[in-house]
């Protein structure tokens, strides 16, 4: 991977031997593994075991988790928060968890839409819930800083599964909670 920065680097006119340039394909191939550490984890790794079994039917929230990932598209950063709601059926996941497979999800190369997705599915599968509710909003780098330029956009991407897609009443709860 170092090798393709440094053939990158080169391409755009830079010299390779210039003071500030010369470990920069090395520093650049460690980053970018680490911004697409997601592939190197499965749900089973991520979840450790913290499903637990609990007496509760009522919702649980947790918002404003942030969250970066790259655009499939243009390699580009987007940049934002995650809002997960779901309603336990016999089980919860551990707090820390939510957090863990929204970031195992958005450190891969990535659209917002398949992201918001994938974390509702992953989030469904581990607890059984009876219903998840999956919101992300989100700026995105490849808007902002080239094509369009428009800085204050804001890309909003919601997943509703089972009880929040089918009863309008447990999505307006969701919703209400989550924009407080």
């Amino acid at each position: 991977m170092e090798q393709h920065f440094a053939s990158i680097i080169e391409a755009v006119g830079e010299d390779l031997t210039r003071e500030g340039l010369i470990d920069t394909p090395k520093r650049a191939a460690k980053a970018f593994k680490f911004l697409n550490n997601g592939y190197e984890k499965t749900l089973e790794e991520v979840l450790n075991g913290a499903i637990f079994t609990a007496d509760t039917e009522d919702m649980v929230i947790v918002k404003d988790i942030e969250l970066y990932s790259l655009c499939e598209h243009h390699l580009l950063p987007f940049i934002g928060k995650c809002h997960v709601g779901y309603l336990p059926k016999g089980k919860v996941m551990g707090l820390s968890k939510v957090a863990r497979v929204i970031d195992m999800y958005a450190r891969r190369l990535q659209i917002q839409e398949v992201l918001t997705k994938q974390i509702a599915d992953a989030i469904e599968l581990a607890t059984g819930a009876r219903g998840v509710a999956v919101v992300i909003e989100a700026k995105h780098l490849c808007m902002m800083m080239r094509g369009v330029e428009k800085q204050n956009s804001v890309m909003t991407t919601s997943v509703m599964t089972g009880i929040f897609r089918k009863e309008i009443s447990t999505r307006s709860e969701f919703l209400n909670l989550i924009n407080r």
